[in-house]
């Protein structure tokens, strides 16, 4: 029955009443509810009395020994629970790193499990008293308003903050896995690429500045005929492209930073190494401004640039110095 009411509230709920209605919800039961809650009984009847006065009709349908949920209350409940979830998990975060040392990284997927936490064992080893927390997201974020002590990002020279720190350059490159490469067809010049299926980016041709990432382009550069392949293989992230080329799929046309440890190993074979071609994309360090001070954020950033210096050497990477900024 509708709870009765003079006119509709507008004010907030109070996160109490939100509480005990979670708990006597789930418990169906006032008793059950106040004990966990260790308020008096009385107490949690009032606050739900509160709450179905704020928003205006009756959530439990009471019985002499328990109540029931009404069907607004039941749709209350599919809300308050997931919200009230993230609340305590937020909470048990910030009394977990409560006077503890933390860096923040923003990133992008592929990068941070291509390149960044594969590295990582080796900051925690150095300082381990220092957490790390990886938000990996294609959007840019602000780092003068947010929480996030640094960015790690990939673009142009002139569309990067004019603070941003190059890390290193690209360029492109076939690699396949050597069980292929001894198992597949002939692959001794560019020509024989058509008896493979090629492996490249699903958003190259639609995104901006990503057209270098396509075969196509990587062919015009070796003066190659175009050809179609055995098949085509489209992903949208460089880690499953790296992954398919693993796994023996094809061949994948891949940024040389991101598998430059795959390439040492042997995991993958580069068919052509005379043949790789430079991009003008490269990968950038952007630290916050309200953070650059801060001790373990120093730290972080000499240990990243060193990292840096360590790729650059693996890929051969020389870059301008008229496109560079702070390179370390």
């Amino acid at each position: 029955m509708p709870h009765p009411r003079t006119h509709p509230r507008s004010r907030p709920i109070f996160a109490g009443q939100l509480r005990a209605f979670e708990a006597v919800a789930r418990h169906l039961n006032f008793r059950a509810a106040s004990e966990e809650l260790a308020l008096t009984q009385s107490a949690v009847s009032r606050q739900i009395q509160g709450l179905e006065d704020d928003v205006g009709v009756s959530l439990f349908l009471r019985h002499t020994r328990a109540v029931e949920l009404t069907s607004a209350g039941a749709q209350l409940l599919r809300v308050i629970v997931p919200s009230l979830e993230r609340i305590d998990g937020a909470v048990r975060m910030i009394r977990q790193s409560a006077g503890r040392k933390s860096v923040s990284i923003s990133t992008w997927a592929s990068f941070a499990s291509m390149w960044l936490i594969p590295r990582l064992e080796a900051f925690q080893h150095a300082y381990p008293d220092i957490d790390i927390r990886i938000d990996a997201t294609d959007n840019s974020v602000d780092l003068d308003t947010t929480d996030v002590d640094l960015a790690l990002r990939y673009g142009l020279p002139g569309h990067v903050p004019a603070q941003a720190q190059r890390l290193f350059g690209e360029q492109l490159t076939p690699v396949l896995s050597p069980w292929l490469l001894k198992s597949g067809p002939r692959l001794e010049n560019t020509q024989d690429l058509a008896r493979f299926a090629l492996i490249e980016a699903s958003d190259a041709h639609r995104t901006q500045h990503m057209e270098w990432l396509n075969w196509q382009r990587w062919f015009d550069a070796q003066r190659q005929v175009r050809f179609e392949p055995k098949r085509w293989l489209y992903f949208n992230y460089a880690h499953q492209i790296a992954q398919a080329a693993l796994t023996g799929q094809g061949v994948a046309l891949v940024r040389t930073p991101l598998v430059a440890e795959s390439l040492a190993s042997g995991d993958l074979v580069e068919p052509f190494p005379q043949s790789r071609l430079d991009s003008p994309l490269a990968y950038w360090l952007i630290v916050g401004p309200r953070n650059a001070g801060r001790p373990e954020v120093q730290a972080f950033c000499n240990w990243l640039k060193s990292q840096a210096e360590k790729t650059r050497m693996a890929i051969g990477d020389v870059p301008d110095p008229d496109t560079v900024n702070g390179l370390d």
